[in-house]
């Protein structure tokens, strides 16, 4: 008697055709999704057709191009190859119009196009939120209005004192810790400084900075920032907010925003519990000018509406980390360029003892006095820019002056050169990336035209004079101080550092 082997269970048979059906289906949507990329990347490339530039991989665009921490120099050499522009291929589906030539410059910047908040500015949205940098249209209008007042020249005269004090803390650490090294990374001091400088000066903040731990917690997240920043803009895969959200870069960046957040948090709270002592809101009124943050929390909008909190902190996070962090990476390369030109840098000093005579401490009225030391700061700053790099979407078509065009790409046609990615949307308009890594000046006719990194580095021309005011009075005290530079790069050692953001 031979034994019938049992059939499989038909459920097994069901199973099996339900992956049979969805792995079809899944290698058809993989098929569109090749071709929708094809199509896309074609259409890039006729838009840019007029603007030869290095030939890029088909999936890896020009990242293979760039080694680490050299990214600026490779930049810098095709400028030099490719007159006005060219464009730079992130990866196969995303490029960047870089553009330094100072009529291409003018013919972008006398246009209203906003910022690129489809492109890399929208990743700084979780940490800094949308304040005066990343606001366009009439709500920056109406903030720029509202913090106007904070930015009035003659409310920077008084903070020269307690600008002095940050710099004297700062300094009185290096002669210290140069006792036990000759070399000295001073990035990280210098920050902490003007962390301290602008708490101080903008934000009515009375304690030290310098020697709180939590503050030196605050710079570290500030880096780390920085950092996840640059390595998530160029990766095609870190696109997408939910997966970047689950990589292990993704979730040090959401602790570094926690972070950065819980300063600010802590320092409006600090705020509106010393406004609630006796006498100190009437204090605070008769003032002429308010600081920053007092401007921020007695707002009122066109509509008569205070601030939201989301609002006020996100106008916080961005002046904290514009006013400290660009002021930190100009200044530390100010000393760099000095250090690097020991003869400029003696000029520098004897121009400052010859205006301060007895070591009198600087004032307000010396700013003007130093016309050499001011070449070499403005000289500095066009050298090593705080911000090389500012970025544009196209609304419109733009023509510039030796004919050559660029379209405009609308939204939902996936062809934009800004944030959209192989997981990510599709996203509106030509992405227009000024560099200004070595500076422009330029005169033309009746007209004058200055995209200086020193302005650049700022929001207004009157806070650019918060950081020259700042900038001169740290040289004023490393010029006349015990503490004379020197640069060890000579032997592969750096000695100043700072990143800065497009």
């Amino acid at each position: 008697m031979t034994e019938s082997v049992p059939s499989p269970p038909r459920y097994l048979g069901s199973i099996s055709g339900l992956l049979q059906v969805a792995s079809l289906l899944s290698l058809v949507l993989l098929l569109l999704k090749a071709a929708q990329l094809y199509l896309k990347r074609q259409k890039l490339l006729k838009a840019v057709e007029q603007f030869p530039s290095p030939p890029s991989h088909w999936f890896y665009g020009h990242s293979r191009e760039f080694q680490e921490d050299q990214e600026l120099q490779v930049l810098l050499k095709w400028a030099e190859k490719f007159p006005c522009a060219f464009p730079r291929w992130l990866w196969g589906t995303r490029a960047h119009l870089m553009v330094y030539d100072p009529d291409y410059m003018k013919a972008v910047l006398g246009r209203s196009d906003p910022k690129a908040l489809h492109g890399p500015y929208r990743l700084f949205i979780p940490w800094i939120g949308y304040g005066l940098l990343l606001l366009n249209g009439q709500p920056w209008f109406e903030h720029r209005r509202m913090l106007t007042p904070a930015f009035h020249y003659n409310i920077l005269k008084p903070y020269v004192g307690t600008m002095a004090d940050s710099a004297r803390v700062m300094l009185d650490k290096w002669e210290g810790l140069v006792k036990h090294n000759s070399h000295l990374e001073i990035f990280e001091h210098v920050s902490l400084m003007t962390l301290d400088t602008i708490m101080k000066c903008a934000f009515s903040y009375q304690g030290s900075v310098q020697t709180d731990r939590s503050s030196q917690s605050y710079i570290q997240a500030i880096i780390d920032l920085k950092n996840l920043f640059y390595s998530r803009l160029t990766n095609a895969f870190y696109q997408n907010d939910h997966l970047y959200g689950l990589t292990p870069e993704g979730r040090k960046n959401y602790r570094a925003c926690q972070m950065a957040h819980e300063h600010t948090d802590q320092l409006i709270r600090l705020r509106k519990a010393q406004l609630q002592k006796e006498g100190e809101l009437e204090k605070v009124r008769k003032k002429r000018h308010l600081d920053f943050l007092d401007i921020l929390l007695f707002a009122r909008m066109e509509n008569g509406s205070s601030l939201s909190y989301k609002d006020l902190r996100a106008e916080v996070d961005t002046f904290m980390f514009a006013g400290h962090d660009t002021t930190a990476s100009g200044i530390s390369w100010i000393l760099y360029a000095l250090a690097s030109h020991p003869e400029h840098q003696q000029k520098c000093r004897e121009e400052i003892q010859s205006l301060l005579g007895d070591g009198a401490s600087i004032t307000w009225d010396h700013l003007d006095q130093m016309p050499y030391t001011t070449m070499c700061i403005k000289e500095a700053l066009r050298l090593y820019p705080p911000v090389p790099r500012i970025s544009r979407e196209l609304s419109k078509p733009i023509t510039f002056s030796d004919g050559r065009s660029l379209p405009e790409v609308g939204r939902g046609s996936g062809e934009a050169w800004s944030q959209d990615t192989l997981l990510g949307s599709s996203a509106q308009g030509c992405l227009v990336v000024i560099m200004v890594a070595s500076g422009t000046w330029w005169l033309k006719g009746e007209e004058s035209y200055c995209l200086s990194p020193f302005m650049l580095c700022t929001t207004t021309r009157r806070f650019g004079q918060t950081q020259r005011c700042l900038i001169l009075f740290v040289l004023h005290l490393v010029l006349i101080g015990t503490v004379m530079l020197s640069c060890p790069s000579q032997q592969g050692q750096g000695t100043a550092s700072g990143n800065s953001l497009p």
